[in-house]
């Protein structure tokens, strides 16, 4: 048996909102979506263009809290990016930069739920 990553779940409070910053921060585009026939959650996959990896968004009705438990916030997904200075400078604008390690030349962004995106250039 040999298994693929196909794609991974982030919850989020406000669909839209973070569509649009998926798209802005990082160029992912939506590739499909399901709605559930009640209206109770609604599922919209992200997709780089490149990759077959998809980034899975959840939006869920019945919600009644205004965020998620993220814990010590130490998952998260890391993009690779190929202009480590236009990624940075762009996301410096968005005001989104939660974490950054000069040393390791990497830096970490965060989404409008708090999940923790880690930037690292090509190499």
């Amino acid at each position: 048996m040999q298994a693929q990553f196909a794609h991974y779940n982030y919850n989020v409070i406000d669909l839209n909102r973070s569509i649009r910053f998926y798209e802005e921060a990082l160029g992912l585009k939506e590739v499909r979506r399901k709605e559930a026939s009640d209206g109770s959650f609604i599922l919209v996959y992200l997709g780089d263009g490149v990759t077959g990896f998809q980034l899975e968004l959840t939006w869920l009705r019945d919600w009644e809290k205004d965020h998620y438990n993220l814990g010590d916030n130490e998952i998260h997904l890391a993009f690779r990016v190929d202009d480590m200075e236009a990624a940075h400078k762009k996301h410096e604008e968005m005001g989104c930069i939660c974490y950054e390690n000069p040393k390791m030349g990497i830096y970490f962004i965060s989404d409008p739920d708090g999940y923790w995106l880690e930037i690292v250039p090509v190499r």
